[in-house]
This record gives C-alpha cells, structure tokens and sequence, in this order.
C-alpha cells in the first residue's frame, strides 16, 4: 500500500505539477491540474482480523484542452479504471478510480 504523498508525487510526473489533494471549495486552481481524494476502501480479513487495507482513490484531470495527453497517462497506471468525463465551465474533467 502506497502513501498518499507517494500518489501525490507520482501523480505530479504525468504531465502537471498542479497536483491537489482535496482542494477546498472557492480554491484557485491552475489549470491542467490533478485532484485527488480517497473514494473508498477495502480491508481484507483473515481469522477476522484484518491482514490488509487499500484504499481507493478518486483521480479527477481538469484541463481545458479536450485532446490532453494528461488523462491517458493516467488511464495507464496500474490499477486505474476511466469512470467518467464531464465538460463544465470551459473545462474537460476525466474521473479516473485507482487502488494504491
């Protein structure tokens, strides 16, 4: 299991050092960037005790070029599944899920 500053630094090589880690509402954003958040997690059991624990995580590119090359190197890591894409106030939102 990765940390979340190990994904921090790991998303900031895909293209944009404009990396946010759940970025307050009324943040100002610079554009491409990377959001990130935990979505969800799994805890695997053995003899009901808990042997271990990853999380999900929820991976959003918001670029205002619809051809970016950002969310395919994304789509690319290990455990990364394409969820959704969205186009909103001049800016293109790809929502990716990944288990780190």
């Amino acid at each position: 299991m990765g940390s979340r500053l190990e994904l921090d630094a790991l998303l900031k090589t895909l293209g944009t050092n404009h990396v946010y880690f759940q970025p307050p509402s009324g943040f100002q954003m610079i554009y491409p960037c990377i959001t990130y958040q935990v979505s969800n997690a799994d805890t695997r059991f053995a003899d009901n005790i808990p042997y271990r624990y990853k999380k999900r995580w929820q991976i959003t590119v918001m670029d205002k070029d619809p051809d970016s090359s950002i969310p395919g190197k994304v789509a690319s890591l290990p455990q990364c599944t394409f969820d959704r894409h969205f186009a909103t106030n001049g800016l293109n939102h790809d929502v990716f899920v990944m288990w780190f």
